[in-house]
């Protein structure tokens, strides 16, 4: 599993293992991993121009430390000191001993332009809002520039804990990070302007509960049902479906496609669209008497396409067993009857439901995701995935907050939230929790979809029709 933790947790790491360590072996450290991630983008370091961006933190002496051992492979490296009165006296000195020049400000436009690689050290994981005027002027001309650009530990001018960026920042086709991964490396938007991350290992002794966590294949497999010699499909659990209705059948054949490819040993469908989930899905029990009088089932996925069915999401949410709340059920869901349930409830928004049910503008919701899950958890007192280009997923109880890392860009295609929701919540009657069902439904719906779309566009159909396929990958 992949881990970040807040800055606060990073930085009283590394003064633990600093006050045992010899004073700059661990910038050391940090240094001779980011040189050498800059060596392999470059492939030829001998002859290659460098251009270090410095700021006054120990960032920047990261970047000179690391431009010194470049420069001593025969690179021809030159520092831009943003802040010359207070750049790393040491990282400094280091580089000029290799053969190393400072730039003036004047002259760094055509030295920038001539770079094959830029090394981002203006701000460390401490910043906060986006990039001064005099930085951002030079992160300008790096984007006029054909350098490879390489951020130290994270870009600068995005925020390390929340993945928000509030104004200027720099763009890395790689980052180096140290230690650990930070939350805006996994968090969208700052995700974005990362690029490729590298982990480089510092030593840092971190807590056992991160910040964030993103599961991968092994995590998942761990977690998938598995059906034994005795299952039948009642004890493999049964999911039931409410959604659809006359003017959106279609969402209720794609919630129990996604349904039936989730782990359960039966789907029952409930609604109006009784007709057309038969056509496609003859092995569907379908019911045309209410979710209360519709048989026994281990979950409840309502809402999908449901309009303005308000008496059957209501009935769902007094049953007993665990729910997933999506798509017009979000809306027509009782906050207090949502609070007031025994039973897990997970709830299933994308960005403009979530500011919807937050009171907030969707650029609000976009910008600042971690905060919004958090928030949202915790107002209904539910499990919260919040879907999107980072979907994550949040116990109202707090604890770490999960990051989904298959998601593409190709998923964003109408009738793919019904499949999600179908998938998560047969994940739920087969007996996972609703951070688990939230992570794994997310993480196998963001691999269907890869492999489904093979770099071109995607129906939900189709996706639903991989999650098979994913399912086996992952296993495999």
């Amino acid at each position: 599993m992949r881990t970040a933790y807040s800055v606060e947790t990073v930085r009283a790491a590394e003064r633990e293992l600093m006050a045992r360590l010899p004073e700059g072996t661990l910038m050391q450290r940090a240094a001779a991993g980011l040189a050498a991630a800059c060596a392999d983008l470059l492939g030829r370091v001998y002859g290659s121009r460098v251009v270090l961006l410095v700021g006054s933190g120990d960032n920047g002496g990261d970047a000179l430390y690391a431009g010194a051992r470049l420069a001593r492979r025969g690179a021809g490296v030159s520092a831009v000191l943003l802040n010359p009165e207070r750049a790393h006296a040491g990282g400094l000195a280091a580089l000029r001993r290799a053969g190393g020049s400072v730039v003036p400000a004047a002259g760094a436009e055509r030295v920038i332009l001539r770079a094959d690689l830029v090394l981002d050290g203006i701000v460390g994981i401490g910043g906060k809002g986006g990039l001064r005027a005099d930085a951002a002027a030079l992160v300008a001309v790096v984007e006029r520039s054909r350098a490879a650009v390489v951020a130290v530990d994270l870009p600068s001018g995005v925020d390390a804990d929340t993945g928000e960026v509030r104004g200027e920042a720099v763009r890395a086709d790689l980052t180096v990070t140290f230690g650990t991964h930070k939350p805006g490396l996994l968090i969208d938007p700052a995700r974005e302007y990362a690029g490729v991350v590298r982990l480089v290992d510092i030593g840092l002794s971190l807590p056992g509960e991160a910040e964030i966590e993103a599961l991968q294949h092994a995590d998942v497999a761990g977690l998938l049902p598995v059906p034994g010699a005795e299952s039948d499909k009642y004890r493999r659990g049964v999911v039931g479906i409410a959604a659809g209705s006359a003017r959106y059948p279609g969402a209720a054949v794609l919630a129990v496609a996604g349904a039936l490819r989730g782990g359960a040993g039966a789907v029952r469908y409930v609604g109006p669209a009784g007709d057309a989930v038969i056509a496609r899905f003859p092995e569907t029990l379908v019911s045309d008497q209410g979710p209360a009088k519709a048989g026994r089932v281990q979950a409840w996925v309502v809402g999908p396409g449901a309009g303005d069915d308000a008496a059957s999401v209501a009935e769902v949410l007094e049953a007993e067993v665990p729910v997933l709340i999506d798509a017009d059920g979000l809306r027509l869901a009782d906050r207090d009857a949502v609070r007031g349930r025994g039973a897990p409830t997970l709830m299933t928004p994308h960005a403009g439901e979530a500011a919807a049910l937050l009171g907030v503008a969707r650029e609000e919701v976009e910008g600042a995701r971690l905060e919004s899950v958090r928030e949202l958890a915790g107002r209904y007192g539910a499990t919260v995935l919040l879907k999107g280009s980072t979907t994550l997923v949040a116990d109202s109880g707090g604890g770490a907050v999960r990051v989904n890392p298959t998601g593409t860009g190709w998923l964003a295609t109408a009738g793919s939230g019904d499949v999600l929701s179908g998938l998560t919540g047969s994940l739920l009657a087969a007996g996972l929790s609703a951070l688990d069902a939230g992570s794994v439904g997310a993480y196998l719906h963001g691999l269907a979809g890869r492999l489904a779309a093979d770099g071109g566009p995607v129906g939900a159909g189709d996706v639903a029709g991989a999650v098979g396929v994913a399912w086996r990958d992952v296993r495999g």
